[in-house]
This record gives C-alpha cells, sequence and structure tokens, in this order.
C-alpha cells in the first residue's frame, strides 16, 4: 500500500507538481488549499506525512503542525515544512512546534524525495533483517524467534506480526482500523475486536518478565507500543 502523503499548499501549480512528484516516485498524494481543509484531510486512515507550507490561508503551517503535534491520535504523522523563509529563527520555530524536518523554497523534486526518505527512515526503521531490542525484548524478524531477557518466548503468528510492527513503530498511537490494515492487511475482513483479543494475547505472552506494560492502550483511541 503506498504511503499517503498530504500536500498543504495554497498555491495550485505548486500543489500540482508536488502531487506530481509524489505519484512518480510511488506515493499516494492528498491534497489541501488551506487550513480547514488541511484539518479535514488528516483523518483516518491519516496521511503517512504532511508536506506542510509555512503560510496557508485560514491559519498558518506552524498552528498546523502545533495542533496536530499536541493531539495523541496525530502526533505521530511526520511534517516536513516547505517554506519561502529561510532565517534561522523561522527553522528553529518550525522544528519547536515538532515539525520533522524544513525545506526553503526553491528546492528539487530530488532532494525533497530524498528528505522524505530520511524522515521515513528515522520515524520508521526499514532495515527488517536486524533484531530489534527493547529494554531487553528481542524480536528477530530473521530467526522468527522473540526473548525477553535472553529467555525465549513462545507466541502465534498473528502475535508476531503484531509485535513486529508496534516494535518497528515505537510511541506512535495506532487505531484499532490502522492495525487492521498494517498487521492483517486490507484484504482481509475481520471485526475491530479482533485486535483487543491478540494484544491481550500478545500481553500475556511477554509479560514474563513486565514488557506486556510497553502495549499500552490510549483510551478512546487505541494503542501504542512505548518504553515511556
Amino acid at each position: 500500500m503506498p504511503s499517503r502523503i498530504l500536500i498543504v499548499e495554497d498555491e495550485a501549480p505548486i500543489r500540482e507538481m508536488l502531487a506530481f512528484v509524489m505519484e512518480q516516485h510511488g506515493y499516494q498524494p492528498m491534497q489541501a488549499a488551506d487550513y480547514q481543509q488541511a484539518l479535514e484531510k488528516v483523518v483516518e486512515p491519516y496521511p503517512d506525512m504532511i508536506l506542510l507550507d509555512w503560510m496557508i490561508p485560514g491559519g498558518s503551517g506552524i498552528q498546523l503542525a502545533r495542533t496536530l503535534k499536541s493531539k495523541d491520535h496525530t502526533r505521530h504523522i511526520p511534517i516536513i515544512m516547505l517554506t519561502a523563509r529561510g532565517e534561522e529563527e523561522d527553522k528553529i520555530k518550525g522544528l519547536e512546534v515538532g515539525a520533522d524536518d524544513y525545506l526553503t523554497k526553491p528546492f528539487s523534486p530530488k532532494e525533497l524525495v530524498a528528505r522524505m526518505r530520511a524522515v521515513f527512515r528515522r520515524v520508521s526503521p526499514t532495515n527488517l533483517d536486524e533484531p530489534i531490542d527493547i529494554e531487553g525484548l528481542v524480536l528477530d524478524p530473521v530467526s522468527h524467534r522473540v526473548s525477553a531477557n535472553d529467555q525465549s518466548l513462545d507466541m502465534g503468528p498473528t502475535e508476531f506480526r503484531l509485535l513486529h510492527f508496534f516494535m518497528t513503530h515505537p510511541d506512535r498511537v495506532y487505531s484499532r482500523e490502522q492495525l487492521l490494515d498494517h498487521v492483517w492487511g486490507t484484504n482481509v475482513y475481520v471485526e475491530d475486536r479482533t485486535v483487543d483479543v491478540h494484544i491481550r494475547r500478545l500481553r500475556k505472552a511477554i509479560e514474563v518478565h513486565g514488557h506486556d506494560r510497553l502495549v499500552q492502550t490510549v483510551r478512546g483511541v487505541g494503542y501504542r507500543f512505548s518504553a515511556r
């Protein structure tokens, strides 16, 4: 499933150019011309990244970034600010409200895509062959083994996939619907509550050394895997 990229830009030619670049590189572009349209687009299924212009009608990119980063269900979405403002103070302001990167206009499509890929690597590790270790809980995707403090753990294939997804996407909240899409796949028709059943099984499988606390329920939103 291609990553969904929300382009928030009031100038139609630039917005269309960015959408074209996204399609050329295998992404699924979404477009918003102002602050309100952008808010209306940030709903499930959430964008995987937002390219956000500094100056937009109805508000500002800074305001929008601050709003999205203040909410549990959208704070995980990476944001790259796109702006003609190149002053250091402006860059710092953008990063302080939660933007993950900052690109000053004019920029080349090649540089933009390179920055996007770098941000995706930071927020979602893509080397799936390396064992993942979080506080002594180790998942090896190659041997399909999980251990806790060197003690081997038994779990079913669905719990393994769920844990793998969580450990490669830590500190982000996912709704049941999002977990179904990412772990079960979009062509599998199961009920949302199926996620709850497998979450309970996963917690049971990793509880021996207290790692079940890493799988956190976010009331009214979904689940998060976090060592915090």
